[in-house]
């Protein structure tokens, strides 16, 4: 993972734990746009086998059905930064023609642990769409629910790694809001297959 990756990912986890936008006085609004729309894309494409992939169903201020697979899909994944759980961050272009447009999703599973499968699992979520300064973030983990999870270790040269397919089904049951607290989505339901590496814990 690039550090650029890196601080791009700490980035939009900290803009999905802030309180809720409606909240912040619009100073500390226009902070937050800036600090989680990082310009840097994601490392590259998720898992050389191209067993990756991104589904969501999106309805409200934007109506999406997201599906992502093969080499139009970039990942990255690994522990939260304070150990609490796993983040998985997506990314790839949606639409055709003029629509077209580049979203990336990051979900932070709650209680998520490296080698372990998990079931309903408390998960904040983060859809942003670059070049548009359009982000919504759930406030808080009970918002969405990871309710299925699980992990296959990665094999390099023979050898087992700190790195795992990591598959996922989950659903939304409350919105997530924009920074001005005017536009709201609803992740209806979502499935990821992307790649997690705690080689660097």
């Amino acid at each position: 993972m690039t550090a650029g990756a890196v601080t791009a990912l700490a980035a939009t986890l900290a803009v999905a734990s802030v309180p809720a936008p409606a909240q912040q006085p619009p100073a500390a609004q226009q902070s937050v746009l800036g600090a989680g729309l990082p310009s840097v894309s994601l490392g590259g494409p998720c898992l050389r086998s191209g067993k990756a992939y991104l589904r969501a169903r999106i309805r409200g201020a934007v109506r999406l059905d997201v599906d992502l697979h093969g080499p139009g899909l970039a990942c990255e994944g690994g522990p939260r930064l304070d150990g609490s759980g796993i983040r998985m961050g997506f990314e790839g272009r949606v639409g055709v023609g003029p629509r077209r447009r580049r979203i990336r999703i990051v979900f932070g599973i709650d209680g998520a642990k490296e080698d372990r499968a998990g079931r309903e699992l408390p998960t904040n979520l983060t859809v942003f769409f670059e070049g548009e300064k359009l982000l919504f973030a759930t406030q808080g983990d009970d918002n969405c629910t990871v309710d299925r999870l699980t992990q296959q270790p990665i094999v390099a040269n023979g050898s087992r790694t700190h790195t795992y397919r990591i598959v996922a089904h989950g659903f939304c049951i409350a919105p997530a809001n924009n920074l001005g607290g005017d536009r709201r989505i609803l992740v209806t339901t979502f499935d990821f297959a992307g790649r997690a590496d705690f080689n660097n814990r």
